[in-house]
């Protein structure tokens, strides 16, 4: 295996052949775009999905398990596949195939977002990474940083971004529909993985075709096991290990880029001046907790119509808290009596059902409740309102598609910033969401200061601890 070295060296070397790093090599320029895959089972599976649908070629793949290889494998008689590369270690795929790359798409745990995404900037190839874009806030900050040196077309992938139901709220907020908006709450149905237990124990034989070690990547290395088993998979392999501090984000950074996204569209929030946890439940030093409410506070600023916003919160709830019998209930229970009952009052008497994923904008004129992922289905609040007021004016284009949006500015028809999530605005939004995993890990009651300049809290060096971690060896690729 190279050595950390050695690998930048050569991505480097791979990335100064290009003419200009978004310029792809001219035999399929503006026509077919080079993949290469890091990851191929999970999320992926949309992924080579939608390269498949818009007949691009695929140069490699890698993946961690062989038994996901099948995953790309079934293509192969698809001309545009028959030639793919299969390797488990991203790293040693980037060193040997720079130069047969246009593009990379990264579908892995969440701890592996940042070190393929920067490897793949170094060398100069447009990247697609999945949600959350990073682990940390500090990991958010240098792929900021990446996508303006590098000049690379970047999407992070929350899907709802292109999807009508986010243009919608934007409408509705824009369009002064709604008022000020002065708070947001947000919902979700997750984790429907563990969360708020111990660290696995004991240890177990890794199959053959998985490599542990690989795995395990830049996080601490634990020993392997399989149990506690689920129909998800193992205690951490496929899906579990989004539940653990090291490997995941929780509840929170799994959901909150779709849930939270239409804030960002909607409001150009920046970034937060404070962070607290108002409540949690089951916390863990190995996991993150079962569930928790969180605030952010944001100043007055502007909305993206240029038009002057005053400061604002949002409020999340996650899993199950403690009710008044001490018996677990949803978060998502706490929401009615936070925002008043009145605001979901029925004509006949009865209340609207809070969503089990979704928002509520809270405005000076109006209220709007949002059911869904995605900003699926939106509507004033209470219904009477909703007839009088009807729909928004339409004030933003639709999108052509959350991958066709990258892969119009991957094979240079549109500019580089063209795709809606590019990392300029989901790094900082990604951000903002590590905040809050940073307020679980200190504890219930602290309103922590967050100073966005410093890339600090100016009142917790406890807190700070967790702005970023180490790596191990052979793993920590800064942005320089």
């Amino acid at each position: 295996m190279s050595t950390r070295r050695a690998l930048l060296q050569t991505v480097g070397l791979a990335a100064s052949s290009l003419a200009f790093p978004s310029i792809l090599h001219a035999q399929n320029k503006g026509e077919k775009l080079r993949i290469a895959f890091i990851g191929v089972g999970g999320i992926n599976k949309r992924h080579t999905d939608d390269t498949k649908a818009a007949g691009d070629l695929v140069s490699c793949y890698c993946d961690v398990d062989t038994r996901n290889y099948g995953n790309a494998a079934q293509y192969r008689s698809d001309p545009n596949w028959k030639d793919a590369r299969p390797y488990q270690d991203y790293r040693k795929m980037l060193e040997v195939e720079a130069r047969h790359i246009d593009a990379v798409i990264i579908g892995t745990p969440d701890h592996h977002h940042f070190p393929a995404t920067a490897l793949a900037m170094m060398a100069g190839k447009h990247v697609f990474t999945q949600k959350p874009l990073t682990h940390t806030v500090w990991e958010a900050r240098q792929l900021q940083r990446a996508a303006a040196k590098y000049k690379v077309a970047t999407q992070m992938g929350n899907q709802g971004h292109a999807n009508e139901g986010n243009r919608r709220i934007y409408e509705y907020v824009n369009g002064g529909l709604l008022g000020d908006v002065t708070e947001i709450h947000c919902v979700t149905n997750r984790p429907i993985w563990p969360q708020g237990g111990p660290r696995p124990s004991g240890a177990a034989a890794v199959p053959a075709e998985f490599n542990w070690d690989l795995w395990i990547g830049p996080a601490p290395m634990r020993p392997f096991t399989d149990a506690p088993r689920n129909k998800r998979g193992g205690a951490y392999h496929q899906f579990n290990w989004r539940g653990f501090l090291d490997f995941g984000g929780g509840a929170l950074a799994d959901m909150a880029c779709h849930t939270m996204d239409s804030i960002f569209m909607s409001m150009n929030p920046g970034y937060p001046t404070s962070v607290e946890v108002l409540e949690i439940n089951g916390q863990s030093s190995d996991m993150f907790p079962t569930g928790a409410i969180l605030r952010w506070t944001y100043g007055p600023g502007k909305l993206p119509n240029g038009k002057d916003r005053p400061g604002f919160t949002v409020t999340w709830y996650d899993g199950m808290l403690k009710n008044e019998k001490g018996e677990d209930a949803l978060a998502l229970e706490r929401v009615a009596k936070a925002i008043g009952e009145d605001k979901l009052r029925l004509p006949d008497g009865s209340l609207q059902k809070i969503p089990t994923s979704g928002n509520v904008y809270i405005g000076t004129k109006e209220s709007l409740l949002v059911t869904g992922d995605y900003g699926d289905r939106s509507r004033i609040l209470p219904e009477a309102h909703m007839q009088r007021i009807g729909n928004p004016p339409q004030l933003l284009e639709r999108s052509i598609g959350h991958h066709e949006e990258w892969r119009q500015a991957c094979l240079g028809n549109k500019p580089i910033d063209f795709p809606g999530s590019n990392f300029g605005y989901a790094a900082p939004f990604t951000e903002t969401i590590h905040l809050g995993n940073v307020a679980q890990r200190v504890a219930k009651g602290k309103k922590l200061l967050w100073d966005a300049k410093a890339m600090a809290f100016s009142n917790s060096p406890e807190a700070n601890r967790f702005i970023h971690k180490t790596y191990r060896a052979g793993w920590d690729f800064k942005i320089s």
